[in-house]
């Protein structure tokens, strides 16, 4: 560990997967986690990116994983769950934040469309959550956190296909709650809001692919007057209450959602 290295300990000893983090949010939940002591799977399709973040978990002293799945395949989720209990012996909490955004207008939405988003942030999280918790039974208990978004409570009609997936795994928070708690596993979920991430670049790119940062910039300059404190988010935003979810002090709240959302929604 370096100086500049800052390591908490709610999470010792503990064994988290995060899906899709290989950057964004799900990087920034990595990273946030690995420095609480938790050892971490960096879960990912983009298995370069995983590793990315991994090195930079190791680099200051925690321990990290990386693993390539797709998690829209039950055969790629199984292997995902098997290289982690082989490589730390255990999980105890599973991060659904894998996801896919879409920015089209309502009438524009296509099938193709419609249900590759639904399978990246719908049914991977039902896939995954389905595969750890057979562990999870197993041993017990154990955790499952869902990214849920804003979308999932206030949709807006340029990401119909988003929001309907972001509605969906609210859904399966709640079933996977009442379906789990008998077995001692929770299950809540987490609303960000309005987050700086590459999802926004990826949104707004020329004919080459590359991304027109200023065009990304205007669209979250244009979400600014809806949230309360006047500013869109971070990761960093984020992360507190992802520790907060994944740790022994959250154990008496399953079926919730938590917004961090600037006061985006009001609940």
């Amino acid at each position: 560990m370096t100086g500049d290295d800052v390591r908490g300990g709610r999470l010792d000893g503990k064994v988290v997967i995060v899906t899709g983090a290989g950057n964004g949010i799900g990087a920034g939940f990595a990273t946030a986690l690995a420095a609480e002591g938790a050892s971490v799977a960096v879960v990912d399709i983009d298995g370069g990116a995983a590793e990315q973040v991994v090195s930079a978990i190791r680099e200051r002293g925690g321990r990290g994983l990386a693993v390539p799945v797709d998690v829209t395949d039950r055969a790629s989720v199984r292997a995902m769950v098997s290289a982690v209990l082989a490589e730390f012996g255990d999980i105890d909490v599973l991060f659904n934040n894998a996801g896919i955004l879409l920015k089209e207008p309502y009438l524009s939405t296509t099938e193709r469309q419609w249900q590759k988003v639904l399978d990246v942030n719908g049914l991977g999280v039902l896939l995954c959550t389905q595969e750890v918790a057979r562990h999870f039974i197993a041993r017990g208990r154990g955790k499952v956190i869902n990214t849920c978004s804003t979308s999932s409570r206030s949709p807006s009609a340029h990401f119909a296909a988003y929001a309907a997936s972001k509605a969906a795994v609210l859904s399966l928070t709640h079933s996977s709650a009442r379906a789990l708690a008998p077995y001692g596993i929770t299950v809540n979920g987490i609303g960000p809001g309005i987050i700086q991430t590459d999802l926004w670049s990826q949104m707004h790119r020329d004919e080459t692919g590359s991304a027109r940062a200023a065009d990304s910039l205007a669209a979250l300059d244009d979400y600014t007057p809806t949230i309360l404190l006047g500013r869109v988010g971070t990761p960093g935003d984020v992360a507190p209450t992802a520790i907060f979810l994944a740790s022994d002090d959250s154990d008496y709240i399953t079926g919730q959602l938590i917004m961090v959302d600037g006061g985006i929604v009001l609940q």
